[in-house]
């Protein structure tokens, strides 16, 4: 389509409420040919002087799109959103809320579908369960939910009507975000590292302004499954992007770099993803919107050093587990032994 059906954009009106394997981002994109930046970003007639503070406006918003179905994890998400499938004691989307909120992000934008309710009620109040725990002197339990709820007027949450693609899920952010730069996160990846993924991000985005995508390093002869960038000259904890092909044919890839769900987006990716064409499967893919913005803009590549776990997948999601279950000081001495116990009995 050249743009968004008159249906579609009315059934995607804002709804504000306050108070396996390492899939690649680019692995839908229906283009396979490498795309060059074409102009720098900001190059129009505004002075130097106008384009360094557009290129530094505080990255304050960052939107979540939740709105999948989560097939993969069927019997379960047929009840429960697979955001809410939990690691140890906490689920998957509080991870990923906790790495933006250590990054300085002060507004957070969920872009949900139908039965995700729970997801909200998540992020609200629980006036009975606390009610109880006040009862019963659970101090510590009290705190605990004290100190995972966002502060009122922080949190936002819009409807994806229909499972139209990541591209379309980002549109349906645009007037809850505005005119101003946004991080946007997959809320299948937890990013665990020395730092925060998107914390080096914003730190990156500092120096550079324009766009930033997260890249980690893949085995160069793996790098025909992802979508690969083309590295420039560095810049601070990353570099210069200087193109983006999907799942280069063997031996063509212009790096071993892949995306890996983790973007700063200036907010013109919103005017181009309103026109944006369907691609593959039929759906309106980000990576699309950002080939033609690229064109235009700069983007800057930022290198997580850490692990990422694909919770969308069931062995990122068990192996995440066990990552973390090791990693508390009140878990790691009762499941250790169980553990190396399960190992030596597969060898």
């Amino acid at each position: 389509m050249s743009a968004p059906e008159p249906r579609l954009q009315e059934r995607s009106q804002q709804i504000l409420y306050h108070g396996s394997r390492l899939r690649s981002p680019l692995q839908n994109s229906s283009n396979s040919i490498l795309v060059k930046a074409k102009k720098p970003y900001f190059q129009s007639d505004m002075s130097k002087q106008e384009a360094g503070v557009a290129q530094h406006n505080k990255v304050r918003k960052a939107v979540f799109p939740v709105a999948g179905l989560g097939t993969r994890f069927l019997p379960a998400t047929k009840a429960v959103p697979k955001e809410m499938l939990t690691v140890v004691d906490k689920p998957i989307i509080q991870y990923v809320v906790d790495e933006a909120i250590e990054a300085g992000i002060e507004h957070l934008v969920f872009v949900t579908g139908r039965n995700k309710h729970v997801i909200e009620d998540y992020f609200d109040i629980h006036f009975e369960l606390e009610q109880t725990l006040r009862e019963r002197a659970k101090k510590a339990e009290i705190t605990l939910l004290a100190q995972q709820l966002p502060k009122a007027g922080t949190v936002s949450f819009t409807r994806q009507q229909e499972p139209l693609g990541l591209g379309h899920a980002v549109w349906c952010a645009r007037e809850i975000v505005g005119d101003e730069p946004f991080a946007l996160l997959l809320p299948d990846m937890i990013m665990k590292g020395d730092k925060g993924c998107m914390k080096g991000m914003i730190d990156l985005y500092g120096q550079s302004g324009g766009n930033i995508i997260a890249v980690e390093e893949c085995a160069p002869d793996q790098a025909h499954k992802y979508g690969i960038v083309g590295v420039g000259e560095a810049i601070g904890e990353g570099f210069r992007i200087t193109g983006m092909v999907e799942k280069p044919a063997k031996g063509t890839a212009p790096s071993n770099f892949f995306i890996n769900g983790r973007y700063i987006l200036q907010p013109e990716i919103f005017k181009i993803l309103e026109t944006q064409e369907r691609g593959a499967g039929n759906e309106i893919q980000l990576t699309d919107g950002m080939l033609k913005l690229l064109k235009e803009q700069d983007f800057a590549g930022y290198h997580f050093r850490g692990t990422t776990y694909d919770c969308g997948a069931k062995d990122g999601f068990i192996l995440a587990n066990v990552a973390y279950a090791l990693e508390r000081a009140d878990i790691r001495p009762s499941v250790e032994g169980g553990f190396k116990e399960l190992l030596a009995s597969l060898r």
